[in-house]
């Protein structure tokens, strides 16, 4: 995590702690010339409009009173959306039984990118189902090759 978002992060986290949110992810990137500062939020039920709002307000008065961003920047808070980013163990543990998207830092029997049905989680190893033409197949990642995971929305 790069020293803004970690800056970040412990300004915004006792904000969603004092409005029963979570912290899902933080980006600070540049694009063109801009850069861009994005929290994620969201909770069980799902988040609103007005949730992002009042996090943004709140995040910006912090951010303006430590002022850790030498930059310009756009400050956006949103939902991590359908395909919501999978980064902590509860994210998960929460996600089995759902159709998710992995990618690997190495290949896995031959592969880099899974997508299927996750079926196990231990802290360990991920275990999906995957489709493959007519049937199914368990694979077993190891935990520590897993370089991004998510959420994946299903068309089937």
């Amino acid at each position: 995590m790069s020293k803004v978002a970690e800056t970040v992060s412990q300004l915004v986290t006792p904000i969603l702690d004092d409005m029963g949110l979570e912290l899902v992810d933080i980006e600070y990137v540049k694009e063109g010339k801009d850069w861009f500062l994005r929290v994620f939020i969201d909770k069980e039920t799902g988040i609103d409009i007005e949730e992002c709002g009042l996090v943004s307000e709140r995040l910006s008065e912090k951010l303006d009173e430590v002022d850790p961003i030498v930059h310009n920047y756009f400050l956006e808070v949103s939902s991590p959306g359908a395909e919501r980013p999978l980064k902590k163990d509860k994210d998960f543990e929460k996600a089995i039984g759902k159709n998710v998207f992995i990618k690997t830092y190495e290949p896995i029997e031959g592969e880099k990118q899974f997508e299927g049905i996750l079926t196990h989680f231990d802290g360990i190893t991920v275990t999906l189902e995957i489709k493959i033409k007519t049937r199914k197949k368990s694979v077993n990642i190891p935990y520590e090759k897993v370089a991004q995971a998510r959420l994946a929305v299903s068309f089937s």
